[in-house]
């Protein structure tokens, strides 16, 4: 009998894959759910399973793929960077994701966390709440018809919030070096080179995978080149962004503001960048919506029984993939 451990994750619903896998796979599947969260706990769950579907927190490394026999391992989301995808190749494993259960989700979270830098309702409702009523509390505030927006990698859910905030009649231009730019001219968006999205850009989102090229590349050289104006918003993985440069920026005033749904850590313990007047941030959320976290269990569990049946399936991680 196949055998599937399922992370102890919220994201990730038990009933859904045993009602997939039910359907779609000839014979009886063992399915288990563990806390997992380390790789000791993965080891100790996944020793002679045929699957692993694990979180953001369990790093599926060469060692954990050494003590285990397994056949495809479910990332449950759009990234992959805490599974040694070339280890996995190396021994056979198929990797899968899933890419795009939350395009349309995050990029409307990463607009309205711009928007609400931008327009200062973090502390609008706070003096409200103490009594406050003045508009000035919001200084200052700049027409966002007037700005550059800049996109920091332009995948799936970068073009989606090109398609929304091409609304707005802000300038919009992007820093990708695998897309071309008559590509990104289909969603009126202009190519530029790392240094030029932060010399125009009035405000930045980052939608870049997690990897070796992008650890800390919003480094203090690149956060320099903003203005005092200047948002930052991440709604990809906190590393992406060099933590500590984003937080000497905004504590001398040399951008506005931040929005945040990843953080360097998560959950975070005593993280400086939580709780300051000029930072909106919010628990990884992006992601979520309910038609999100179903697509999210259904896709997965459906390369789990591709894989189980011999078939390839559809959210198979190349690992010669260029973003890798």
């Amino acid at each position: 009998m196949p055998r599937v451990v399922l992370s102890a994750f919220p994201m990730i619903d038990p009933e859904t894959y045993r009602e997939v896998l039910a359907d779609a796979v000839d014979e009886p599947v063992d399915i288990e759910v563990a806390e997992l969260g380390s790789t000791e706990r993965l080891i100790e769950a996944a020793t002679g399973a045929d699957a692993v579907v694990t979180d953001i927190n369990t790093p599926v490394t060469e060692e954990a793929l050494d003590a285990t026999d397994l056949r495809v391992v479910v990332r449950s989301a759009v990234g992959v960077d805490n599974v040694d995808v070339a280890a996995a190749a190396e021994r056979g494993v198929t990797v899968t994701r899933v890419p795009d259960y939350c395009t349309d989700e995050v990029a409307t979270h990463s607009v309205s966390l711009l928007f609400a830098c931008l327009r200062s309702l973090k502390p609008y409702d706070d003096a409200v709440a103490g009594g406050g009523w003045s508009w000035e509390t919001g200084r200052p505030i700049r027409r966002v018809s007037a700005s550059t927006i800049g996109l920091l990698s332009f995948g799936p859910i970068a073009r989606r919030a090109a398609e929304q905030l091409s609304g707005f009649d802000a300038d919009l231009v992007a820093y990708d070096p695998f897309v071309d730019g008559d590509e990104m001219a289909e969603y009126g968006v202009e190519k530029v080179g790392f240094e030029t999205l932060f010399d125009r850009a009035d405000h930045v989102g980052v939608y870049a995978p997690l990897t070796d090229a992008t650890r800390g590349l919003v480094d203090a050289d690149a956060l320099a080149r903003l203005s005092e104006d200047s948002i930052v918003v991440n709604v990809s993985r906190g590393p992406v962004v060099d933590a500590d440069a984003l937080l000497d920026a905004l504590a001398a005033d040399e951008i506005k503001a931040a929005g945040l749904d990843v953080l360097a850590e998560e959950p975070p313990e005593g993280d400086p960048l939580v709780g300051r007047d000029d930072t909106v941030v919010t628990p990884h959320a992006a992601w979520y919506s309910e038609e999100a976290r179903d697509d999210l269990n259904r896709s997965g569990a459906a390369d789990v029984a591709d894989v189980l049946n011999g078939e390839t399936p559809d959210g198979r991680v190349d690992p010669d993939a260029d973003w890798l």
